[in-house]
C-alpha cells in the first residue's frame, strides 16, 4: 500500500512521461506537484527502494512495471469517479477534478469494481480521456487537435487537453462540449486563431491557444 503523497508522485511521473519526457527530472515533478526539488529527491529515493521507480541521480526517473500498473489504477479510479460525479451527482465537468483527486486514493478494489459496473463500464471520462481497464489496458480514441485541422475540415469534439475550471467554463460559454461538431472556416496566420462553426449553426473565433486544447475525432 502507498500513501496519498506517494500515489500523487507516481501519477505525476506517469503523466510527465506520457507527455513525451523520456526521463522525468526532479524539477519537472516539483513544478507539477508545487513542491521543492529536494523533497522530490527524497521521495524518489523512497519510491526506488519500494521498486516503484528507476531513479538515477542527476539523470531522471522512470516508472517500473509495478509503478506503471499503480499509476494506471489511480487514473482509472480518478476517471471513473469523474463519470460518477457528472452523470449521477450532476456536477459540471469543470467541478469534478479536485473532488476526484481525493476519491482516487480509495483503496477498496471491490468498490471500484462495483462503481465500474454501476456506471455501465464507461470507456471515457467527462473530458474525453480514456479510462484504463481493470487490467491496466488503455485505448485512446483516434483524434487530432483542432489546431491541426485543415480549412473546411470538420470533426466531433471527443476530448480536451486541459481540465482547468476556467478553460472548461469558457468552452461552456462558447457552446463547445463533447459531441458537438466543429468545422474550420478560416485561419488567421498572425496568431493562429480559427474561425469555426459549431454544430453547423453558430460561427465564432477561437484563439490559437484554445485550438491546442480541443481534440476532435480524426
Amino acid at each position: 500500500m502507498h500513501s496519498f503523497t506517494e500515489e500523487n508522485y507516481i501519477k505525476a511521473i506517469y503523466k510527465l512521461s506520457e507527455s513525451g519526457l523520456a526521463d522525468v527530472n526532479t524539477n519537472a515533478i516539483a513544478d507539477v506537484l508545487d513542491t521543492k526539488a529536494a523533497s522530490v529527491t527524497d521521495m524518489l529515493r523512497k519510491l526506488s527502494t519500494k521498486g516503484v521507480v528507476n531513479y538515477i541521480k542527476y539523470k531522471g526517473v522512470t516508472l517500473t512495471d509495478s509503478g506503471n500498473r499503480i499509476a494506471l489504477q489511480i487514473i482509472r479510479k480518478h476517471r471513473l469517479w469523474e463519470v460518477f460525479l457528472v452523470e449521477k451527482l450532476k456536477f459540471n465537468w469543470d467541478e469534478v477534478h479536485e473532488v476526484a483527486e481525493e476519491l482516487e486514493h480509495i483503496t477498496s478494489e471491490l468498490l471500484v469494481k462495483r462503481l465500474d459496473e454501476f456506471l455501465g463500464h464507461p470507456k471515457f471520462d467527462p473530458h474525453g480521456d480514456p479510462i484504463p481497464s481493470e487490467t491496466g489496458e488503455i485505448n485512446p480514441k483516434a483524434q487530432k487537435l483542432l489546431a491541426e485541422m485543415d480549412l473546411n475540415e470538420a470533426g466531433i469534439v471527443v476530448g480536451v487537453n486541459a481540465s482547468q475550471p476556467l478553460f472548461l467554463q469558457y468552452l461552456d460559454k462558447m457552446g463547445i462540449r463533447l459531441g458537438v461538431k466543429i468545422k474550420v472556416l478560416d485561419r488567421v496566420p498572425y496568431d493562429n486563431s480559427l474561425e469555426i462553426s459549431i454544430d453547423n449553426s453558430r460561427n465564432t473565433v477561437v484563439s490559437g491557444e484554445v485550438t491546442k486544447n480541443i481534440f476532435l475525432s480524426a
